[in-house]
């Protein structure tokens, strides 16, 4: 009976774990070339076919004969469905109008020294741009938002398609805020980016009446869904954070620090409807941030209101009142339900097509 021999030597045990990582590291690079590689034939199979215009040469069954006639030429190689080859041509046209050069760069097909828009495109998973395909196929700005926020967040299909379905594009950096007096450029804009409205606090799992407690207790025992709806980058601090100034205590409702803007956000939950006396308020908690917790390099502390209503107008007017970074948005309970598209679910079509597939 043979057994394995282990060396126990400490050097030889940090070599052995030292190669695995080399070949993890090479296996994920292989597979970033192939997928390279692989998108960029996609991108000029649906140039060719944008430029040919032979559906329109010959008829409806142009695109199952070319699935069949690739098929046959190029037996050992995948994603020549039908289904797949149309989806080359929305993905070109999706981008060929917001991608400098992009008709020489796929007829070159050079994965050498890509543009970063081209590398970016070509970081994720073909079935993440299926999926970004159907529901931004008008909207390339729209569809190149997704491509970076997958690559920055790492996002599966499922999240992808989850985000998709509640209007992240929509409603990021949309929230009223006066960061472009209060705070100096870039760093305003990253912040506004960084902000939405409405937030969606269906995960809460809030059914009929409720205070402000309620909620607050239900969106930190669900914090970890409640810092993916806040966004990447923050980072929970404490609710109910005392400050202690001279005499007095004051208490934070919730207090995160964001990793990229590198200071304080004072989030305020509020039940009712957006008032004046709330941009006083947080802009109080945000002067004391700054005297009690910021350090000397961080950046000044920001706060988010987030309301059930608000009135467009008076945020805007109160806003003009403070010269502390603060932005106002409203916040949703009820989930965003994904609207039927083609590509969330398999067509019989598709099902019937992949079965072929793989009993050739």
């Amino acid at each position: 009976m043979n057994k394995s021999i282990t060396i126990l030597d400490k050097d030889y045990t940090h070599w052995v774990k030292n190669l695995v990582i080399r070949y993890r590291q090479s296996q994920i690079k292989a597979a970033v070339k192939v997928n390279t590689e692989q998108l960029l034939f996609n991108l000029s199979l649906g140039k060719d076919i944008a430029e040919r215009q032979d559906e329109n040469k010959y008829g409806s069954k142009f695109y199952a004969t070319l699935s069949r006639d690739l098929k046959k030429e190029i037996p050992d190689v995948e994603g020549l469905s039908e289904s797949n080859i149309r989806y080359c041509k929305r993905f070109y046209l999706l981008y060929n109008q917001v991608i400098e050069n992009l008709p020489q760069l796929v007829e070159n097909l050079d994965s050498k020294n890509l543009p970063q828009l081209v590398e970016e495109l070509c970081s994720i998973p073909w079935g993440h741009h299926r999926l970004i395909i159907d529901r931004c196929s008008d909207n390339p700005q729209k569809a190149l938002f997704f491509v970076n926020q997958t690559l920055e967040n790492g996002w599966s299909r499922a999240m992808l398609l989850n985000w998709i379905d509640t209007g992240l594009y929509e409603r990021q950096g949309k929230a009223l805020t006066n960061f472009s007096v209060a705070l100096p450029a870039p760093d305003s804009d990253l912040a506004q980016e960084v902000t939405k409205d409405p937030y969606s606090f269906a995960f809460a799992g809030i059914k009929g009446k409720y205070n402000e407690k309620k909620l607050k207790e239900a969106l930190l025992t669900n914090i970890t869904n409640f810092l993916v709806e806040l966004g990447s980058g923050f980072s929970y601090v404490g609710r109910e954070y005392r400050l202690q100034i001279g005499e007095k205590e004051k208490f934070i409702d919730l207090l995160f620090y964001h990793l990229k803007l590198r200071c304080y956000v004072v989030v305020e939950v509020k039940i009712d409807e957006f008032d004046l006396p709330d941009v006083g308020q947080i802009g109080g908690y945000i002067v004391v941030c700054n005297h009690i917790l910021k350090r000397p390099d961080d950046n000044p502390t920001i706060g988010l209101l987030v309301c059930k209503k608000k009135n467009g107008l008076l945020a805007r007017y109160s806003l003009e009142s403070s010269n502390q970074p603060i932005a106002i948005s409203s916040y949703e309970l009820e989930q965003f339900y994904p609207v039927k598209v083609e590509g969330a679910l398999p067509t019989i079509e598709e099902i019937e097509e992949k079965l072929n597939d793989e009993g050739e």
